[in-house]
């Protein structure tokens, strides 16, 4: 069994203009909004083995303040520069690779892509708000097995 967890990255600002949006950070709600849902995850006991961030700044600070909340390292979040944009194939390459001693597995990227795979996996699930989670249960042994087998259970979260 294998449990993938996929988060939208928290709100982020717009308020600096000529800032490249790989560069935009969170704003005040997207501060707010991914510790807590650290804690909604601690509380249910769903703490991931791995958490993969794009390396776009929003991306980051979200992984590494649900890591924190959670009772990891910051640090510990490995960032990887194909999930900024990238659609569900590329995400699904990602979620491959990854070791599959790993149980479970946190993605923290962007829309469109993670709407787009979270409706491709669950057929249900068509909208990523900011800060959303899903988990998905597979009764699965290798990570690359995601993408040919549906859930056997989905969990959806949102900060509101």
């Amino acid at each position: 069994m294998k449990t993938l967890m996929l988060v939208r990255h928290a709100k982020s600002d717009w308020g600096q203009p000529g800032l490249a949006d790989h560069d935009r950070p969170l704003n005040d709600r997207g501060l707010r909004d991914a510790p807590a849902m650290g804690v909604r995850l601690r509380e249910r006991g769903a703490i991931p083995d791995a958490i993969v961030s794009s390396t776009a700044l929003r991306a980051q600070t979200t992984a590494k303040l649900i890591a924190t909340e959670l009772g990891l390292d910051a640090a510990s979040v490995e960032l990887d520069d194909r999930l900024y944009g990238s659609s569900p194939q590329t995400i699904l390459r990602v979620v491959g690779e990854l070791d599959d001693e790993v149980v479970r597995a946190m993605i923290v990227a962007h829309n469109p892509g993670m709407a787009d795979l979270a409706y491709d996996l669950t057929e249900s699930i068509g909208e990523m708000p900011t800060c959303a989670v899903l988990e998905l249960d597979f009764d699965i042994d290798e990570w690359v097995e995601v993408e040919f087998q549906a859930p056997v259970a989905t969990r959806f979260d949102t900060p509101r």
